[in-house]
């Protein structure tokens, strides 16, 4: 082969490589929950769609902090029932007073 294909080949396959890397970096994804191609896509696709909406709503919102402070405060209240705004400003959910009193203490002697 010629040495400018065998060159191209190169920088194609470094390319790859850091495509994957920046996947590692940069996605929250632990383990594949399936064997197929079909399976793997999908869930790189939907993790860079999340990534990519975060992003968005990083720039639209003017947030400073990083993307992956992001990603992990959103994790963290993804079932609570507040709005993005008091997630991200670090406010706690609203709870009701009656709902606290209501609360066994453990701690309480």
């Amino acid at each position: 082969m010629p040495a400018a294909t065998v060159c191209a080949l190169y920088k194609s396959r470094w390319q790859v490589e850091l495509f994957f890397k920046w996947i590692k970096q940069h996605l929250r994804i632990k383990r594949f929950y399936g064997t197929s191609e079909n399976a793997v896509k999908t869930q790189i696709w939907i993790a860079v769609s999340v990534y990519v909406l975060v992003a968005i709503v990083k720039k639209r919102l003017n947030l400073d902090a990083s993307l992956y402070t992001l990603l992990q405060i959103l994790s963290v209240t993804l079932f609570e029932k507040m709005t993005i705004n008091q997630a991200l400003a670090g406010a706690g959910p609203k709870y009701d007073i009656v709902q606290v009193n209501n609360q066994l203490n453990l701690f309480a002697y």
